[in-house]
């Protein structure tokens, strides 16, 4: 598993897994992305964003749109998504991200920490409340500084060893199993031939 940029040509895709999740798709643009992927299949696996808020004076820099593909899931595949995107805001001279979740569970093992709606700068308050209406009535704002973000060693071994968890397939329905004899059922539009 690797966790690389997004291209161009999979913005479709993006798009596709994001509504399916219902995640936020606000100034979509494919290039803030980056897709976990599975090196032995090409299998794409998850993907994150972070998003840059400009404000009068400065920046903001905003975690967002985190989803991992169901038969990833509890792989460490969006831990690596997450700590890419760290990454990523530290070479962009961040000090800090925020994200404004659902989960903040999720996110407190790295690091993250509550922050009260009201600290938040302006464009992101506004931003929290245009969550909360539009994809994640219990949003929660969450912030963590860049260099105090952590990666649990045991989201490290899951990733190096995920596999996807292929679902059971469906077992094959015929008549009897809804107690009609095929032998001598006669149907509607039988032409008797």
């Amino acid at each position: 598993m690797y966790v690389r940029d997004a291209k161009n040509r999979e913005e479709v895709w993006l798009l596709d897994h994001i509504e399916e999740m219902g995640l936020d798709a606000t100034a979509f643009r494919s290039r803030d992305y980056v897709i976990a992927i599975d090196e032995q299949s090409g299998t794409k696996a998850g993907f994150g964003r972070i998003r840059i808020h400009k404000l009068d004076d400065d920046e903001v820099c905003e975690l967002t749109s985190i989803g991992v593909l169901d038969g990833w899931r509890e792989q460490g595949v969006g831990a690596h998504v997450i700590e890419r995107l760290i990454e990523q805001a530290r070479d962009q001279g961040f000090e800090r991200v925020y994200s404004l979740t659902d989960e903040p569970g999720y996110l407190a093992q790295f690091g993250f920490q509550g922050v009260a709606a009201s600290e938040l700068p302006e464009k992101l308050q506004d931003r929290l409340d245009a969550k909360r209406e539009a994809s994640a009535p219990d949003a929660t704002p969450v912030v963590v500084d860049v260099d105090e973000f952590e990666m649990p060693d045991r989201l490290r071994e899951r990733f190096k060893h995920a596999a996807e968890e292929m679902p059971e397939p469906e077992p094959d329905e015929n008549a009897e199993d809804f107690g009609i004899d095929s032998e001598t059922a006669t149907y509607k539009y039988d032409t008797g031939r």
